[in-house]
């Protein structure tokens, strides 16, 4: 049986005499037909719409019937829809604006800023991002006037050259649409899945971080030690390979998060890519990176600051391995351990995966595990420590 689109209708209306509220239905557009009774006792009828504006439902009044009959009605509500979408509804005398993608942007940020501890630099990628590859276009349109064609224009440029660079800001601009939708401004997400069906396919796989043979690893560590680099970076790198941590962690790292005694670190989750705490079992090696750090430290709250006392930047380490020729990147370190040990090691993947602060993916299986084999992943450490010598 086929829905009806409208529920009301003109004998209805001019025939109901028990006060309510009749809805016409979801084709109508939120339409209804309000019955009361005046003080005198008469008996008043009218049209009323309930519509999303800003994200709220507003009751917005179309006039008394039968001054406004019911055709009339369902008129005025579409041609509200309308204007809602182009932002030219009027509500209560003031007309709504609708924001530019610009300003549309800080208040996304906004929220999203609430959730970011990582002191501003989420915020910087994204304003950076949208300022070079998408503000030429976007920035002062409204978000309702925005198209496919123009997201379009600012991803080709950059879609085969700089694909990731692209894939991040048809994310942030996507974000910016979602919100859009989410206030009322439009009904449609034009980053959304129609352009990624659009877009050219470039065939390219995914890249990953460049890493060392596990068997070459001891190498460049002495590479490392015997360069003129700042002591603190050649021990925040050899701690980073030893801990199997990402630099961000080991950057971060402070003297309050150790305990020597127990031989463990404990990275709070704020710095954490899962935003979750995670304890480090220190291996011997570890140990003596850390007791070297402490005759360097100065008092400094950090295990490895720079040479100015504060925390190590991003291109530090990244920029000491690279200038003295060894193939691979801060990161790659993580894979040459995962490599050795699963070839090395006899431990379960499921360790190897805990030591890595790996998320198991299988929500199942991690609702029931409550144990995060700290003394597993101790004893693999230590002998990943041997093996680096």
């Amino acid at each position: 049986m086929t829905r009806r689109p409208y529920r009301l209708s003109s004998r209805f209306v001019a025939n109901v005499r028990e006060p309510g509220r009749y809805g016409d239905g979801r084709g109508s557009g939120g339409l209804s037909l309000l019955v009361r009774r005046t003080t005198g006792g008469d008996l008043a009828k009218s049209w009323a719409q309930r519509i999303i504006v800003d994200g709220r439902a507003r009751n917005i009044g179309l006039g008394s019937w039968p001054h406004v009959s019911l055709v009339q009605a369902r008129e005025k509500c579409i041609l509200n829809r309308v204007a809602r979408r182009r932002g030219d509804l009027v509500l209560a005398g003031r007309k709504r604006t609708v924001p530019t993608f610009a300003e549309a942007l800080d208040r996304v940020i906004a929220i999203h800023g609430e959730g970011w501890r990582d002191d501003g630099r989420s915020e910087r990628q994204w304003r950076a991002s949208l300022r070079d590859y998408a503000m030429w276009r976007l920035g002062e349109l409204p978000v309702n006037r925005i198209g496919t064609a123009d997201v379009m224009a600012v991803l080709l440029p950059i879609w085969r050259e700089k694909r990731e660079t692209a894939r991040r800001v048809r994310q942030r601009i996507s974000a910016v649409m979602r919100w859009a939708v989410a206030q009322g401004y439009r009904e449609d997400n034009p980053a959304g899945d129609a352009i990624g069906a659009a877009l050219p396919k470039t065939g390219d796989r995914t890249r990953h971080q460049p890493a060392l043979p596990y068997p070459e690893v001891r190498g460049a560590m002495e590479r490392v030690r015997g360069s003129r680099a700042y002591p603190s970076t050649v021990l925040a790198f050899e701690f980073l390979v030893l801990t199997a941590c990402r630099s961000g962690e080991v950057r971060g790292a402070r003297w309050d998060e150790v305990d020597l005694e127990a031989r463990e670190w404990r990275i709070p989750p704020e710095r954490m890519k899962t935003n979750r705490a995670h304890r480090v079992p220190l291996s011997t090696g570890a140990l003596a990176v850390l007791r070297q750090a402490r005759a360097l430290s100065d008092d400094s709250e950090l295990l490895f600051p720079s040479v100015r006392g504060r925390r190590l930047s991003d291109a530090t380490i990244s920029k000491m391995v690279r200038e003295l020729g060894i193939g691979a990147v801060p990161h790659g370190f993580r894979s040459s351990f995962r490599d050795w040990a699963a070839e090395c090691s006899d431990v379960p993947r499921e360790v190897c995966e805990l030591a890595l602060a790996h998320v198991n993916s299988d929500r199942v299986e991690a609702a029931y595990r409550r144990t995060d084999l700290f003394e597993r992943r101790r004893a693999l450490m230590e002998e990943w420590s041997a093996f680096l010598g």
